[in-house]
């Protein structure tokens, strides 16, 4: 879906750093909408985002090299990297302007672009929400073998059993498990 996103407009390049923080930091759709520009800083060895989570949370997540990339390239055409740190890091469009306002993007909004960026990706977006990525981000650290411990900790799940919930992965009864019978 990333490499679908048009990102020749501001738009498309806010668009692209949107949908990436949400694949590659599982967080929710409401916490990157809250997103203020001194939320993405560095600590001088690596970038993170400080996400205000449900339940008054925060945490701090680190940034991956290409996510940190989307994000500084939105800034800089945004002309936002200078402006205050309360400001919002992700803006609302101006109608189909291709042009941003100084508002913050809501949840809504993010939901009503991740759908119309499934549609554009041939993707079935009545199926699919802004929670798909957090379930497809924990089902594949799962499936990679990352522990359940570390992959509840990026989630920010304070119960290992609400991370399961999200794990996508099929599970079979095989013949090796019913020969394993001892009956």
């Amino acid at each position: 879906m990333l490499q679908t996103i048009d990102t020749r407009s501001v738009v498309g390049l806010r668009d692209r750093a949107i949908v990436a923080t949400m694949i590659y930091t599982a967080a929710r759709a409401g916490a990157v909408a809250k997103l203020r520009l001194g939320d993405f800083y560095t600590d001088g060895w690596q970038w993170l985002f400080r996400f205000d989570e449900k339940g008054g949370k925060v945490r701090d997540i680190p940034c991956r090299h290409d996510l940190e990339e989307y994000v500084h390239e939105y800034m800089r055409v945004a002309g936002t990297a200078d402006e205050y740190a309360g400001s919002p890091l992700f803006r609302t469009a101006e109608g189909r302007t291709r042009r941003l306002t100084r508002n913050a993007v809501g949840g809504k909004d993010v939901l009503r672009m991740v759908k119309r960026r499934f549609k554009d990706a041939g993707l079935p977006a009545t199926m699919l929400t802004c929670h798909t990525f957090r379930a497809t981000t924990i089902t594949d650290l799962l499936n990679q073998g990352v522990p359940l411990e570390d992959v509840q900790q990026l989630a920010g799940h304070a119960d290992p059993r609400t991370t399961r919930l999200y794990d996508r992965r099929r599970r079979e009864v095989t013949r090796n498990i019913v020969e394993r019978i001892s009956i």
